[in-house]
């Protein structure tokens, strides 16, 4: 270990609860309005399953003046509803302290899938992951991806089939995302994983259904797929191809003929970089499914991508390759740059005429960034020895 590294690692604990605090003031002391909206609609939301109103109910915050619905599977229903018991000034605080330990834990079980030790080093990257932007919109809104994102590692880590089958079912139960990581252990021949999870996932429906009846019918009928429900698409925030592509054009384009231009490219680069990363890199592997996933995945919001912190640990720490290290900083500092927020933050919802070429590209960044990392992990081989 250099000397600056031992000075960061000895400084780690500090740097962390200094992050945490400065995290809790920002949340609490900022007079912006938006704090945990997404919380409240998980919250306020169960509770209405009780009466057979999960999906008419309708959470109306200050800031934005955008009605908010429960858009996740009738299971996350199931299971955050015991918390509309708690005061949500407790839950609130709860749900923080959670989402940083899940940062953490997902930093620790990075640094033991490349085969390194240190929970100071981890404390160092989860004080570093707090202020990125991905993680300050996490923070903001009360969302759920830290905690999925840690059970997804955990399932990669654990070399038990039927607890890693049970996490992963149980993530994708809560949230579809998650179900993109079953092409990973699909790819591990960890076939044992594949199939509990699909029980596991089969389960939740089944509980959901027989607990919440036409509710949860009505979700996986009507419901399942329909991202205008979720959101505006064509917009900076959904950094994903679909919503990148709808940004550029001015409109949402579906699923026409660019949008499959455009996924056939992220399909053939991803394959390429998953196949040469190699099976003997997990780590690699499972970020490289993840990003793919938040590329063709139609709403990929800026704090779904809570993923760069593994995939930045990963290139900076994992197997050299050149120029690895300053791929990984360089999502760094995207992400703490923030360009969706400050396109945003400057009044381009997506729908604006006559912008400038440069608020395509900042509004389009962290898709760009990704393409861009597939290919040089497609044509870039790890160093010999």
């Amino acid at each position: 270990m250099t000397s600056q590294s031992a000075r960061i690692a000895s400084a780690a604990p500090y740097l962390l609860a200094l992050s945490l605090v400065a995290r809790c003031a920002v949340t609490y002391l900022a007079p912006n309005g938006t704090n945990f909206v997404d919380l409240h609609v998980y919250v306020d939301g169960a509770a209405a399953m009780r009466d057979g109103g999960l999906y008419d109910f309708v959470y109306r915050p200050v800031i934005p003046p955008l009605p908010l619905q429960f858009t996740y599977p009738p299971f996350a229903a199931v299971v955050f509803y015991p918390l509309h018991f708690l005061p949500f000034s407790v839950v609130g605080l709860c749900w923080l302290l959670a989402t940083v330990a899940a940062l953490y834990g997902s930093a620790v079980l990075a640094l033991r899938l490349l085969g390194r030790s240190g929970a100071r080093q981890a404390m160092a990257w989860t004080a570093l992951a707090i202020w990125c932007e991905p993680m300050r919109h996490l923070f903001e809104l009360g969302q759920v991806g830290a905690l999925l994102m840690v059970a997804v590692l955990y399932a990669v880590y654990s070399t038990r089939w039927w607890l890693s089958g049970l996490l992963v079912g149980l993530a994708t139960g809560m949230k579809l995302t998650p179900a993109v990581a079953g092409a990973y252990f699909a790819g591990a021949r960890r076939w044992g994983v594949v199939v509990v999870s699909v029980v596991v996932f089969g389960a939740t429906v089944a509980a959901s259904i027989a607990l919440g009846g036409a509710q949860s019918r009505f979700y996986f009928t009507d419901l399942l797929g329909n991202a205008n429900r979720i959101g505006v698409v064509d917009t900076p925030m959904n950094q994903s191809l679909r919503g990148v592509v709808g940004y550029v054009a001015g409109r949402d384009v579906g699923y026409g003929p660019p949008m499959l231009a455009a996924v056939a490219l992220t399909v053939v680069l991803s394959v390429a970089a998953w196949w040469r990363v190699g099976p003997d890199d997990a780590l690699g592997r499972i970020v490289v499914v993840m990003v793919f996933g938040l590329l063709i995945s139609p709403i990929s919001w800026t704090h779904h991508w809570v993923w760069l912190l593994p995939l930045a640990m990963w290139l900076v720490l994992g197997p050299a390759r050149p120029g690895s290290r300053i791929v990984g900083w360089g999502w760094v500092v995207l992400a703490y740059l923030g360009s969706p927020w400050l396109v945003t933050f400057a009044g381009d919802t997506g729908r604006m005429t006559g912008r400038p070429w440069y608020a395509d590209l900042f509004g389009s960044l962290y898709v760009l960034a990704a393409l861009a990392t597939m290919a040089y992990l497609a044509v870039v081989s790890r160093r010999s020895g």
